[in-house]
């Protein structure tokens, strides 16, 4: 019922085309690869598979793989936090209205922004495991401009919003953003966030 309300209200939108579903994690897996989708809607509790699993092998094994947003019944769930810090690019909720499950997917495809940056604050409040020492080995070896641009990722600002606020050029932002994932090691702003808190960096308020 679940996956069919999701193709509903995807396929209602002109440019959103549901290419696959799966009723299992290891089901998921084999549609993904063989689709190729750009964006996976995964269930975080699934039969065979659970989400969490199925975000590892899938971002570990394809050389270009999906955008992953995890679709959980809670919002405040440990299963959550293990698949961002799997890789998952955010997080979305079963009672989320049409709108915002349209918005998210779209959110995700452009890689933009962070999906929902006080959630993933607050379960990193919650959750979040302070690193080894040498976690922080790469906090030392961001530059001021690039320390400034993770905590405005944080916040949820896209990269000419934080162009805007440092008062620099798109192409700078963009620039700044990705030597910020290059050091920190991170696939996307999701991870790099997660990194953030986890090293202490950020500490969540």
């Amino acid at each position: 019922m679940v996956r069919t309300a999701l193709r509903v209200i995807l396929e209602a939108e002109p440019d959103l085309t549901v290419a696959g579903e799966a009723a299992t994690g290891a089901e998921a897996v084999s549609v993904v690869r063989e689709v190729r989708p750009d964006v996976v809607l995964m269930d975080v509790r699934m039969p065979e598979i659970d989400g969490i699993r199925a975000t590892e092998q899938l971002l570990g094994s394809m050389p270009e793989p999906p955008r992953i947003v995890v679709v959980t019944t809670f919002e405040n769930d440990q299963y959550v936090y293990d698949a961002l810090r799997a890789g998952a690019a955010g997080f979305l909720l079963k009672r989320a209205a049409a709108e915002d499950l349209v918005a998210a997917v779209r959110l995700v495809a452009r890689s933009d922004s962070l999906l929902y940056p006080a959630a993933v604050r607050g379960l990193a409040a919650e959750y979040g495991r302070r690193g080894p020492a040498a976690t922080a080995a790469w906090v030392a070896r961001l530059t001021e401009r690039e320390a400034d641009v993770l905590r405005l990722m944080a916040t949820g600002l896209t990269n000419a919003e934080i162009a805007e606020r440092l008062r620099v050029g798109p192409a700078t932002a963009k620039t700044h953003v990705a030597a910020v994932l290059a050091k920190t090691g991170a696939r996307d702003r999701t991870q790099a966030v997660i990194a953030a808190y986890e090293s202490g960096f950020i500490r969540p308020a």
